[in-house]
């Protein structure tokens, strides 16, 4: 459903490229050649200003517990 462009370390903000659908709430998996880990989505923010919902064709920033790297994969799980 879409995959990492950056990772900002000092605020612990991922932002994605999607190419489907997030909302908060939802229960993803960030996946690559050293990531593996599940969060829920508690906050989406598209230019800084939070939203509920995004779709594809989005480009968003989400807080994640650990570090992420650029072409990691982001899948939908729940």
């Amino acid at each position: 459903m879409g995959r990492v462009d950056r990772y900002f370390r000092k605020v612990g903000v991922a932002a994605l490229e999607l190419d489907g659908d997030l909302s908060v709430g939802d229960r993803i998996k960030i996946v690559g050649a050293t990531t593996d880990f599940e969060i829920v989505v508690e906050s989406i923010q598209i230019e800084l200003e939070s939203v509920g919902h995004a779709g594809a064709g989005d480009d968003v920033g989400i807080k994640v517990p650990e570090r992420v790297r650029p072409s990691d994969r982001v899948i939908r799980i729940g």
